[in-house]
């Protein structure tokens, strides 16, 4: 049996908000069916957004306080 999981499930393991979610949904850029007014995403298709939507080689936030006393 295919596990599905809703759109609350969906965001938080992907760190998003619901209407992020529904937006990408939307977009068309995480399958999703809809069954009546809520969307079902197979665990399948979530775990191939997590692979691709990584943003890569973004830094960490704390390099980008620069010394200034020169």
């Amino acid at each position: 049996a295919m596990e599905i999981v809703g759109v609350t499930v969906a965001a938080r393991e992907l760190g998003l908000s619901t209407s992020r979610v529904r937006e990408l949904i939307q977009l068309g850029k995480l399958p999703a069916q809809k069954l009546g007014r809520e969307y079902a995403i197979t665990r399948e298709d979530l775990e191939a957004f997590k692979l691709i939507d990584r943003p890569v080689g973004r830094p960490p936030k704390e390099h980008d306080t620069v010394d200034c006393n020169e």
